[in-house]
């Protein structure tokens, strides 16, 4: 009896015995890497998520201050609401991002809103009491600010997906993509870096300096 219980021990001792031997071996051979990177490539991508929704929460009362100052410019307006919609209707989560349509839809309506919020403070130019209003130039600021994160945002993602891709097609990690993960390539930001250049924030500085 006491043998037939030794055996069994010994049974179960020695699969947990080669595993805990093998554990190092699998790690030096970046069995570890893919999901390693992954998860830093995602981390990143969350943080590009956070700083765009920071921006999206900025509009609304950015809009409102501005049009009490020059309602007219209705276009422009309606425009920069238009975009911030669009921005905020495609969503991209970690799980998502080997999907090329969702994420070029999400990168073009980003762009787009870019794009709207540089006109918007373009004719904010025109209007020198707005410009020396304390509640706009409050939201100015915070905007640049939200812009130079988003930039950086990005900038970190894009390494994360490059070091996690390049891992997915080089020895030895691409053998366990090949044999266990199956993980597909991450997207990455593809619009020249001008078309995502912050808007440009003047304070008043640049006239008072010429």
């Amino acid at each position: 009896m006491l043998a037939k219980l030794s055996r069994n021990l010994l049974a179960v001792r020695v699969p947990t015995f080669l595993a805990l031997l093998l554990l190092p071996l699998l790690s030096a051979c970046g069995y570890n890497t893919i999901p390693t990177q992954e998860e830093q490539a995602k981390a990143a991508w969350s943080e590009v998520l956070n700083q765009y929704q920071r921006r999206a929460d900025l509009i609304p009362n950015l809009v409102e201050t501005v049009k009490g100052y020059a309602s007219h410019e209705r276009e422009v307006l309606e425009s920069v609401v238009e975009a911030r919609a669009k921005a905020t209707q495609v969503t991209v989560t970690p799980e998502t991002l080997s999907d090329p349509e969702a994420f070029k839809a999400f990168q073009d309506n980003q762009a787009g809103l870019t794009s709207a919020l540089s006109r918007l403070l373009a004719v904010v130019e025109n209007y020198p009491d707005l410009k020396a209003n304390q509640n706009f130039l409050a939201l100015q600021a915070q905007l640049e600010g939200t812009e130079n994160r988003i930039a950086v945002a990005r900038r970190d993602y894009i390494e994360a997906v490059r070091v996690y891709n390049t891992s997915l097609r080089t020895f030895p990690s691409m053998l366990w993509n090949t044999l266990w993960f199956g993980n597909k390539p991450f997207q990455n930001f593809t619009a020249a870096d001008d078309a995502m250049e912050p808007p440009k924030v003047d304070f008043g500085t640049q006239q008072q300096g010429g």
